[in-house]
């Protein structure tokens, strides 16, 4: 990208249950700081109240490393940008109250970012990967979110599908904790599929309007699926667990492919990204390059630490919403319900 103006930017992000802090000057990161909570292993999910907790212990040194790496003072700083939403209502006041009272302090604009659409504009970061040209598609996917999107300018965002109940990634999670794995069970099911066999096990896959998914129907028959088999065979988890991954994998990649490429047809564009935390799952990324090989397709993919929730994706975000002339507020409230259009 040219660059058009000169800022730094503190990008901080506090959706769940991951603090990060970063820092950018213009489309450069400079410094890149995450402290992941791993009090919710011992749950089997995200505690919402622990969360939120550990963000105030966690903020003030993440926030404080990310500056020092960056050799950057906060007089420096053009500007201070915060996940306002959507996420957890706790994590999200930690971070978006520490964000607006340090901007207040040092007189700069505090810029509330929606943190999908920070997903979607870490792709522009200048670190040395294929920039996607407008207008592209994005799929986003996470574990509170399953989105297809035009998008057609660093403030354009345009829905074309989305889930009518559960995300992509909780149905990794879900199913992953049905099977006793550890939390966060996605990366689980991605690290055991790789030996197992994808058509080993059948799934449903349902369907609802437009290009919009359901991953609610899905979760219920892998339940039902495994319990009739503990039934037959207690056993039955532990001696085809590889092979449960891997099918369970496939049936939900193959669901997010079959909406993408109709959505590509119709809308004739071939510039197609991925974002999101389940875009670090390797047999999606792997769907992604044999399409792309096949429909001739341009795939931009973000390098592994800008998939999962990161400062950088929020400090990217507030680099453009300054070229983009936004002063910001801290008037306006977190909300853990934001829709992107």
């Amino acid at each position: 990208m040219n660059e058009r103006a000169s800022f730094i930017v503190l990008g901080i992000e506090s959706s769940c249950d991951d603090t990060a802090a970063a820092v950018i000057e213009n489309d450069k990161i400079l410094a890149n700081v995450t402290a992941t909570q791993t009090i919710h292993k011992a749950y089997g999910g995200v505690v919402p109240e622990l969360a939120s907790r550990a963000h105030q212990k966690s903020i003030i040194p993440v926030v404080d490393a990310a500056l020092a790496q960056a050799n950057v003072n906060p007089e420096d700083l053009s500007a201070i940008a915060y996940t306002r939403g959507p996420g957890l209502l706790g994590s999200l006041l930690v971070g978006s109250s520490f964000a607006k009272s340090m901007a207040q302090s040092l007189a700069i604009p505090a810029l509330p970012i929606h943190h999908m659409k920070a997903h979607v504009l870490a792709h522009f970061i200048d670190d040395g990967s294929p920039i996607p040209p407008f207008p592209f598609l994005c799929l986003t996917v996470s574990g509170g979110h399953t989105q297809l999107l035009k998008v057609t300018a660093p403030d354009q965002f345009l829905i074309l599908g989305e889930t009518m109940d559960d995300a992509a990634g909780e149905a990794f999670d879900k199913a992953a904790k049905m099977m006793g794995l550890p939390y966060p069970g996605g990366p689980e099911i991605d690290r055991l599929a790789e030996g197992g066999d994808p058509h080993a096990h059948t799934f449903s896959r349902p369907t609802v309007g437009g290009h919009n998914f359901s991953f609610s129907g899905l979760k219920t028959n892998i339940l039902n699926y495994i319990e009739k088999n503990r039934r037959r065979n207690p056993k039955f988890v532990e001696e085809n667990l590889a092979d449960l991954c891997a099918s369970i994998r496939f049936t939900i990649v193959e669901i997010l492919m079959v909406a993408l490429i109709k959505v590509a047809e119709e809308e004739k564009i071939t510039h197609i990204a991925m974002a999101g935390g389940v875009s670090a799952n390797k047999g999606l990324r792997r769907a992604l390059e044999e399409k792309a090989t096949e429909l001739k397709w341009h795939t931009y993919i973000p390098k592994l630490e800008y998939c999962t929730d990161n400062g950088a994706m929020i400090a990217i975000a507030g680099y453009f919403a300054l070229l983009n002339g936004e002063e910001g507020s801290i008037n306006l409230a977190a909300t853990a319900r934001w829709r992107m259009d």
